[in-house]
């Protein structure tokens, strides 16, 4: 039995037990890593130099865009380090860093993701207000906001989660360090704070997610009114991709912190953790910039400009 005082390093989940496995795992995050960096640092640099682009659905997805880049640089990197050097250890204030930083990026991410859900509610269904209730003072509260809460909600977790007693050894199910797996490492007599810190995290989630839902019953209706069916295609092309992203986006990662432990196995939770913090940075650039005409023009204005220069 050990706790927290005696723990210096955790053990990190192996991603492969052969050298060439590893090798091979090593390869694809490199990819999969380059790929969410060139994707989302192109779309930040079209939305940035492009002034027909300064509008509060591209402003919001470069913010998107920026918390896609913090998410994927705080746990890829060790992962790729740890296959390609073969070994899994990862000290204590590493551990705990990593921790605060995914929380803060994947928060800001669902918070950024609820935004632009607003963003497409008010273009569809309040399009003469649309100035108004998102005007560009009211465009940089919103993200400020939600930077704001995402760090909060991060110092929060992450202050309770190390500060509970560990009890059951240092080894950590899950190629980074994740809430739940460390919570699974903790003493028995903590079961009260551990159900704290499960419950705020599940409200938080839920007030953003029951928003979503809400704000797309009504686009729905309103778009099922449009007389036209080009119309209508046309505001299906906008937020489908949103919806997808969304969807992924919760799905996968309420269903990592909330599984049944009966039904947790170490594959299952590599799987699901990949699908929502590895998968999403990587496919947002394609989603959105395959949908939207305006964006995808910016993005092969900025590479014919790299490519003369």
């Amino acid at each position: 039995m050990s706790n927290s005082s005696s723990i210096r390093h955790f053990l990190l989940l192996a991603l492969a037990d052969t050298r060439q496995l590893q090798l091979l795992h090593f390869c694809l995050l490199l990819g999969i890593s380059l790929a969410a960096l060139l994707g989302n640092g192109l779309i930040i640099s079209a939305v940035a130099c492009g002034d027909h682009l300064h509008m509060p659905m591209f402003f919001f997805l470069l913010n998107l865009a920026l918390s896609d880049l913090g998410s994927i640089c705080t746990t890829v990197p060790k992962a790729m380090h740890n296959s390609l050097w073969d070994t899994s250890t990862i000290s204590y204030a590493g551990c705990a860093a990593q921790v605060f930083f995914f929380l803060f990026f994947m928060s800001a991410e669902f918070s950024l993701l609820t935004i632009m859900c607003y963003d497409r509610y008010a273009s569809i269904c309040k399009p003469l207000h649309y100035g108004t209730l998102l005007g560009s003072r009211a465009c940089a509260c919103m993200a400020a906001a939600a930077w704001a809460s995402a760090f909060l909600n991060a110092l929060l977790h992450t202050a309770n989660t190390f500060s509970l007693p560990l009890c059951h050894g240092n080894a950590l199910g899950q190629f980074f360090c994740e809430v739940p797996q460390i919570l699974k490492l903790s003493c028995s007599h903590s079961t009260f704070r551990k159900i704290w810190i499960s419950l705020v995290a599940v409200c938080l989630a839920s007030g953003c997610f029951l928003f979503i839902v809400f704000s797309y019953v009504q686009i729905f209706r309103a778009v099922l009114s449009i007389p036209s069916e080009q119309g209508r295609h046309k505001v299906f092309s906008t937020c489908l991709p949103h919806l997808v992203v969304v969807s992924l986006f919760v799905t996968t990662g309420t269903f990592s912190y909330l599984k049944p432990p009966s039904i947790s196995s170490p594959s299952l939770d590599l799987a699901l953790s990949v699908l929502y913090s590895v998968v999403p940075p990587a496919l947002h650039p394609l989603i959105y910039s395959l949908r939207n005409q305006d964006l995808r023009a910016a993005v092969w204005t900025l590479l014919r400009w790299f490519k003369k220069h």
